[in-house]
């Protein structure tokens, strides 16, 4: 394994399960590149039927995961969307089923979002999305490595004459019989050794943390405003433990050049300015001044923000994709099966485009 984020920790995870010994390696902390902070949306709404389908199979190996790991991963108090795209994606929920979701009034979306200014136009709850602990999930995942863990960077993989993967790191070079790449920003770079160009785009975005005023509300739903009726389209939040702080960003990113260099310099401190203005305007019981900052890098593909695929060569295989934190235990899964000589899931095929918004997309198996 390469990369200890939340994929490459859910892999191992799933590995070890099973009784195959790993090694995961990792230049920085576990959980502290793409999978930093300490919370994410856990959603089943998706543009892609397969893509649900594969929420609902993560949904499921959370729940699993919160009894074997005996610390509570998804926070139980549901996510609620605003705007145009509601109906839409209650379609989509629709054709997969066994979801519970639904359309709310403005009533109920007080009760659920108590921090939110008065809105009345179109709104769901997902009633089995939360927020992720993500502090949580990398903490008691990383513990159960133990010396599988290799504190290293990895500088390159190649596949060999033998038919085994290299992978040479700062101090010192070893073979396996098939490695798994999930190393972020990294993952493009380490796939140009078995000859493979990942269509990757790289862009970077901000996500601040906002104090609640007064006493925390004991029911706290995760939001996602794509409305623009607060002056924004395109906002994601979620609450902490304790629900005494809502982490919130947009969906909006910086551009970044080849060399990693930001595009426009002050951009990261605009998306700030603007994610400020929208709490003082959406969100009147957070105080408007930023508690925390978490930088991010964004990794996408090109059919869409939500998509997902793996590519393999040589034994090798490379994973891309962006909002991956949700999906990573049946992600995880599938990609220890792959490891171990079982076969990569048909929908994870680049060529099957996962996450994609389009119309002839199969529906789920």
């Amino acid at each position: 394994m390469i990369g200890a984020g939340i994929v490459g920790l859910s892999t191992a995870y799933s590995l070890l399960e099973g009784g195959t010994a790993v090694a995961v390696h990792e230049r920085g902390a576990p959980g502290n590149g793409q999978s930093g902070g300490e919370s994410r949306i856990f959603r089943h709404a998706h543009d892609d039927p397969r893509l649900v389908d594969f929420a609902c199979r993560s949904r499921a190996i959370w729940r699993q995961w919160e009894a074997d790991l005996g610390v509570e991963l998804v926070s139980p108090d549901g996510v609620v969307a605003l705007g145009p795209a509601v109906e839409r994606r209650l379609q989509v929920l629709g054709q997969v089923g066994g979801v519970a979701v639904r359309p709310i009034d403005a009533a109920e979306l007080s009760e659920r979002l108590p921090l939110l200014a008065d809105y009345s136009g179109p709104a769901m709850l997902d009633e089995a999305g939360g927020s992720i602990r993500t502090g949580a999930a990398v903490r008691a995942l990383a513990g159960r490595l133990g010396n599988s863990l290799v504190a290293d960077e990895v500088i390159s993989v190649r596949s060999t004459a033998s038919g085994s993967v290299e992978v040479r790191t700062g101090g010192g070079c070893a073979r396996y019989a098939r490695v798994v790449v999930c190393a972020g920003r990294d993952t493009k770079r380490l796939a140009r050794g078995v000859g493979l160009s990942l269509p990757v785009s790289q862009a970077a975005h901000v996500r601040l943390t906002f104090a609640v005023r007064g006493d925390p509300p004991p029911r706290l739903a995760c939001l996602q405003d794509g409305s623009g009726h607060f002056g924004e389209q395109g906002v994601y939040a979620a609450p902490l433990p304790g629900n005494r702080h809502y982490a919130l960003g947009l969906s909006a990113t910086i551009d970044v050049q080849e060399d990693g260099s930001l595009l426009d310099p002050d951009g990261l401190a605009d998306l700030s300015e603007r994610a400020r203005d929208y709490v003082a305007r959406a969100l009147p019981r957070l105080d408007p001044e930023p508690v925390d900052h978490r930088h991010c890098w964004v990794t996408e593909l090109p059919w869409g923000p939500d998509g997902v695929a793996v590519w393999e060569a040589g034994g090798a295989f490379f994973v891309a994709g962006h909002n991956l934190f949700k999906q990573a235990p049946a992600l995880g899964r599938a990609l220890a099966q792959a490891a171990l000589g079982e076969g990569l899931a048909s929908e994870l095929a680049p060529e099957a485009k996962m996450g994609a918004r389009r119309s002839d997309a199969p529906a789920p198996r």
